[in-house]
Parts: structure tokens; C-alpha cells; sequence
């Protein structure tokens, strides 16, 4: 929704300038929460809810695809990993702390919006580091760079501002960065690991 960020960090009053058609669909799923709850009184609530992950996340996303290559090569199922912008940098929180905030947002005698962020960003390249580093991998050995993954309209640096929902809400994100993705890659690990064995058994 974001997108091309008119402001550092991003808030609740930040304009909208969204870079994908994903992005202007969420600007509009936005204004018509707003026009409604406006119009008819409706107790609708929006939540700008910067990148939220966990070990359910899909793998086409780029936290799941590097835990999961991590976890593939770390098992001995792949020897690279092929990723786009290590430069493009992330608010990311976990999926739980999230849905925590969503839960308050209801709870409020009146409907409001809120912006559910860590107010931390991180790079593509420093979420790659902190995956390989907690298996004991090297990521320079492992990562090549592929042109064709990079976006047609990047979206550079994205940084929520929570003081809102952290102020009436009285939310703050439980998990941290390293706490996240080393969840991901021991959940990836652990589900590797478990198709290896049934794969094993099938074939007995």
C-alpha cells in the first residue's frame, strides 16, 4: 500500500503509493472500509499490518522460500538458492503478534485504523544471513543472484510507525527479527526432515 514511500517510517496519515496491482487492490479494500464505516456507521476497522511471517507462510513469499532453502540445503535436497534484491529492505514481524493486534483492534469502543509494524527494517540479505548462520552455512557459497526475480517496480525500504496501536491499543510485537526467522528455518528443518522419512518408508 505503500509502496513508493512518501515518508519514513510509515503511519497512518503516510499517502498511499502502491506498486503492484496486489498493492492498489489493498488501497482500495482501505478506503472502502473507511467509506463505509463513515457512511454507515459501521464498526469497521483497518489494519495496515506491515509483512507478517511464520513457519505457515507460503513458499512463494521470500522469508519461506530462503527458510525453506536453507532447510533444503542444510538436508542435503539442494545446493543453491536463487534470489532477487538482497538490497530491498523489510518490516517484518510474526504472524501471531499480528493476529494479537487484530483481536484488540476489535475490542475498541470505536472503530479505528492502525498501523501494526515493529518500526525495525531489515534487508533481504540480513534475513539471508541470520538463516544460514543458524544452521552453520556460509550464505556466500549457497545464494546466487538471478536478474529475473527482480521486481519491475521495487519497493526499497518499508518501516511502520506503531506508536498508534502501541499507545490505545497497548500491543507490541512479542518476537523479534532473529527469533522469527530462526523459527522458520527449525520448523523448515523439521518438516524437511519428516518428508525425508516418509519418503524413505514409501519406497520400503
Amino acid at each position: 500500500m505503500f509502496g513508493k514511500v512518501r515518508e519514513v517510517p510509515q503511519r497512518e496519515t503516510t499517502p498511499f503509493y502502491p506498486r503492484s496491482p496486489y498493492g492498489v487492490s489493498k488501497v482500495f479494500a482501505h478506503y472502502i472500509t473507511v467509506n463505509y464505516r463513515e457512511s454507515y456507521g459501521l464498526f469497521a476497522v483497518s489494519g495496515l499490518l506491515f509483512n507478517h511471517e511464520s513457519p505457515r507462510r507460503g513458499l512463494e513469499f521470500v522469508t519461506r522460500k530462503v527458510t525453506d532453502g536453507v532447510a533444503r540445503i542444510k538436508r542435503g535436497l539442494a545446493s543453491t538458492l536463487s534470489l532477487g534484491n538482497l538490497d530491498a529492505e523489510r518490516d517484518w514481524g510474526f504472524a501471531g503478534d499480528y493476529v494479537q493486534a487484530m483481536w484488540l483492534m476489535l475490542q475498541q469502543d470505536r472503530a479505528d485504523d492502525f498501523v501494526i509494524a515493529t518500526g525495525i527494517s531489515h534487508s533481504v540479505r540480513e534475513l539471508v544471513e541470520v538463516a544460514f548462520s543458524h544452521v552453520g552455512l556460509d550464505w556466500h557459497k549457497y545464494v546466487t543472484l538471478d536478474p529475473k526475480l527482480i521486481r519491475p517496480a521495487e519497493v526499497d525500504r518499508l518501516i511502520g510507525d506503531s506508536t498508534k496501536a502501541r499507545t490505545q491499543l497497548g500491543w507490541k510485537p512479542s518476537v523479534d527479527f532473529k527469533g522469527l526467522v530462526t523459527m522458520m528455518v527449525d520448523a523448515d528443518l523439521e518438516r524437511v526432515a519428516a518428508s525425508r522419512l516418509e519418503d524413505r518408508q514409501s519406497i520400503r
